[in-house]
């Protein structure tokens, strides 16, 4: 077993040489300073002293001050200060300086051993603390990574089962098909430069990717039906806002993004459906996703017209401000020129695009 170091403080060599034969006999292995500018360069170089014994009437730089200066430096390390001085005063401020013991010169070897014993097991019992705290902070970080590594293949998987709706409702639907990951990325985007959070983005993302996914309820007649739906068709057509989210609130990573599926369809001056909610009643990502959907539908082709341009949507986004979009959002929209829609939407067309990735 290593020898314990002390570090013994005295101007004073015959005093020195005493304390250090005392506690090689006790087992220790004394290392000793003649004031406290030595003391100070030896524990720069060496901090690992089980603990300091100090005198305090020194010339230059006095004990108190050592004790101050080891506080600060080192405040792990004990420090038992000795003095001729009987003042209960000199006493009581060198243990409001953080002094562990104090003796009175001339001590006894056994009040000595006594004082420094108890001193040098203080000290192993702190290192064994902070050995402790460090092990269960490495633990901790450890068993955090791989929760996080756990969370992330966990939100992977989410946003595979996601895109495995997605892809059903694209078969049921083919004449809009690409459409929720277009949307998605406009509604990320816009969402981005809003200053939307990253939890509340995925949140809004997972939401607009699934927004139509209520319409798998939809009897193929009505949502394959080429021509114009009459008043009872609208009416079972508009049931996939609240049928959508009856399916995802059941669902525990997908009951927030089924507020937005729910809300989808609800405009910013109330005469939306199917709730009629109007301005902030209406959730925030579903407010962005309005106007990302507006885009999208308008600067597609469907099979009864042609697609607009970016510029002929952007017209009829700004026209509809206030009625059917927040206008807070469309002057954020309006920020981003066309052409880094255009992009994105060039970006989305490419194999294997998939917009929930993009967070």
């Amino acid at each position: 077993m290593l020898q314990e170091k002390i570090l013994v403080v005295d101007d004073e060599e015959p005093v020195r040489g005493i304390v250090a034969t005392l506690l090689e006999r006790g087992g220790y292995l004394p290392v000793t300073a003649s004031g406290a500018k030595e003391a100070i360069e030896l524990l720069g170089q060496d901090p690992n002293y089980a603990l300091v014994l100090s005198d305090i009437m020194m010339p230059g730089t006095d004990g108190l001050a050592l004790l101050d200066r080891i506080s600060t430096d080192h405040p792990d390390l004990p420090v038992i200060m000795f003095s001729a001085v009987r003042d209960i005063h000199v006493a009581t401020n060198a243990f409001r300086r953080g002094a562990f013991d104090y003796l009175i010169k001339p001590f006894e070897r056994r009040q000595l051993e006594s004082v420094v014993a108890r001193a040098a097991e203080h000290r192993r019992h702190l290192r064994q603390n902070i050995a402790y705290r460090q092990h269960l902070e490495e633990v901790i970080s450890t068993r955090t990574s791989r929760l996080r590594a756990i969370m992330q293949d966990l939100e992977r998987s989410y946003d595979i089962t996601i895109g495995a709706m997605g892809d059903a409702l694209d078969l049921r639907d083919q004449e809009t098909e690409g459409h929720s990951k277009r949307v998605t990325a406009y509604t990320i985007e816009l969402a981005r430069h809003f200053g939307v959070g990253p939890e509340e983005l995925r949140t809004i993302a997972r939401g607009a990717f699934l927004h139509d996914i209520g319409k798998i309820a939809t009897p193929d007649a009505i949502l394959l039906k080429p021509g114009r739906l009459d008043e009872g068709e609208v009416a079972i057509m508009r049931e996939h806002c609240q049928r959508g989210y009856e399916m995802l609130r059941k669902i525990p990573f997908l009951c927030d993004a089924a507020e937005i599926v729910y809300a989808h369809q609800e405009r910013f001056d109330g005469s939306g459906y199917p709730r009629g909610l109007k301005g902030n009643q209406i959730p925030i990502g579903a407010r962005i996703f309005a106007i990302a959907d507006t885009l999208d539908a308008m600067t597609s082709d469907r099979p009864y017209r042609k697609g607009t341009s970016f510029e002929t949507a952007r017209a009829e986004i700004v026209r509809c401000s206030g009625a059917q979009f927040d206008p807070s959002i469309v002057d954020v929209y309006l920020r981003i020129p066309d052409e880094h829609w255009m992009t994105m939407r060039e970006r989305t067309e490419q194999p294997g695009f998939d917009a929930l990735t993009t967070l």
